[in-house]
């Protein structure tokens, strides 16, 4: 079999080797970029094009896949170490020059828009072939990470009746008819009005009073008709439940966590995520300056790593906000005050200006809140938490979860939240209830911060979106 291109760039030569892969270029007939998907870096092919079939060098356009055997010696030429000389080469697949003028395969600039027009070929893009490598690493690095720490990977469901903070931006799932008034519900596939999941906590809650430490990992759905840089209607979750546990162990937990996915990404991604910083840094020259990042991708990173997250209280973060120079000036676009949600441009104040560091805010007003979010002795505020960080803003939020019968009980009411629905839920705090927490972090979120990409749609391999279900 042959070997795959980031392990043959390891390879000393000489050595007999046999690659494949697509073309990335083909220079002077004689020196091809051959790229697999598997690295950043291509292998560079050097053949002699008398030694070939004219009808084999007339193929090797950019975007053929070929496979090629051959001798690997040291390159005498600048920017790479090896390089592969062509003795056999194989068509494996054709590459139209005439059909390749129509996609982003063709050697020039493409916008960010293009590019997801064309999804089925925007991963074989130096661009989008880092963004997903990156990808399946932070994937396998929260699997492990969790693996590692004693929790159980708990697969909850994605159809359920249950909204689980009461948006009520939910999908329906049906198999009755469209469009008629009168609908037997109990008629239903699941007998009941069903949907696709928003989250998986609830279900994640049950699991950890039985099993005391478990996490889920899964895809979550919004029906929110928001056309924005940062939304989506399908996205990734990841949201661990923790028995036993306080506010401050799941402040604790979820530092600890983001510290070792940004590290894991350093350690593993350096190439790809050096492609992705030096981009940012040309992209952010271009920009106005009060639209620039002042740290680039890998400093941002760095500072989540090297530093011990600030934490205040809710109350703490608004007076600071208030007498901030951009708040005495009117330059928040969105009006602060106590009892009202922290907007972006806050949260990206108090990290980037004022702490200069990833920041927790906790013991937010309960009005603004979940209905599950466990209620402090002031009456006025609850036990939850958002991790800030760097070019982003929130990037986690949580709580210690309301583990009383009877305040539960009062907080649906308030939040009108039907108790037939979730007697489930509630019926697990009337047997052995404890103390518990837990957090959600948005998986495409954290890509965004981990690559740079100021656009959701462009860490996630199909965006799903308002009027876009494409592919």
């Amino acid at each position: 079999m042959n070997k795959r291109i980031i392990d043959i760039l390891k390879l000393e030569a000489p050595a007999k080797i046999e690659a494949s892969g697509w073309i990335r270029s083909f220079r002077g007939n004689r020196f091809i970029a051959l790229n697999d998907g598997s690295c950043m870096s291509s292998l560079q092919i050097v053949i002699d094009s008398n030694s070939f079939s004219k009808n084999i060098v007339d193929e090797l356009n950019n975007g053929a896949s070929i496979n090629v055997k051959g001798a690997l010696v040291d390159s005498l030429g600048s920017g790479q170490k090896v390089e592969l000389q062509a003795e056999e080469i194989k068509i494996l697949g054709i590459s139209n020059p005439e059909d390749l003028q129509k996609t982003i395969l063709q050697p020039k600039k493409h916008s960010l828009e293009k590019l997801r027009e064309q999804g089925h070929l925007r991963m074989r893009t130096n661009l989008f072939g880092a963004v997903f490598r990156i990808r399946h690493h932070m994937a396998f690095a929260i699997h492990k990470y969790f693996n590692d720490k004693g929790y159980f990977y708990i697969h909850t469901p994605i159809i359920t009746g249950t909204d689980a903070e009461g948006a009520g931006e939910t999908f329906r799932v049906t198999t009755l008819p469209i469009g008629k008034e009168s609908i037997d519900l109990k008629k239903d596939f699941f007998g009941k009005p069903t949907h696709l999941t928003v989250s998986g906590q609830l279900e994640a809650e049950l699991a950890a009073l039985a099993l005391g430490k478990v996490y889920t990992f899964g895809p979550t759905f919004r029906a929110e008709n928001s056309n924005t840089t940062r939304h989506l209607a399908e996205f990734w979750m990841i949201e661990p439940e923790t028995a036993f546990a306080d506010i401050n162990e799941d402040i604790n937990l979820g530092e600890d966590f983001l510290k070792y996915l940004i590290n894991y990404g350093l350690e593993h991604c350096h190439e790809d995520l050096q492609f992705l910083s030096d981009r940012g840094v040309k992209e952010e020259s271009q920009l106005p300056k009060d639209k620039r990042n002042e740290l680039s991708l890998m400093e941002r990173m760095q500072m989540v790593i090297s530093n011990d997250f600030e934490r205040i209280t809710y109350s703490k973060a608004v007076e600071i906000l208030l007498k901030s120079k951009p708040h005495k000036k009117k330059q928040f676009k969105y009006p602060i005050a106590w009892g009202v949600d922290l907007q972006s441009e806050h949260e990206k104040f108090l990290v980037e200006k004022h702490f200069k560091k990833p920041v927790v805010i906790v013991d937010y007003p309960k009005e603004i809140k979940a209905f599950y979010m466990r209620e402090n002795s002031d009456g006025k505020t609850v036990a939850a938490m958002d991790i800030l960080f760097p070019g982003i803003g929130e990037i986690v939020g949580g709580s210690q979860r309301e583990e009383r019968y009877d305040v539960l009980e009062k907080k649906c009411e308030e939040f009108n939240i039907p108790k037939e629905a979730i007697w489930w839920y509630l019926e697990t705090r009337k047997f052995g209830t404890v103390p518990h927490a837990g957090f959600g972090l948005g998986f495409e979120r954290l890509m965004m911060f981990v690559t740079g990409m100021s656009n959701i749609r462009d860490v996630i391999p199909f965006p799903r979106t308002p009027n876009n279900a494409e592919f």
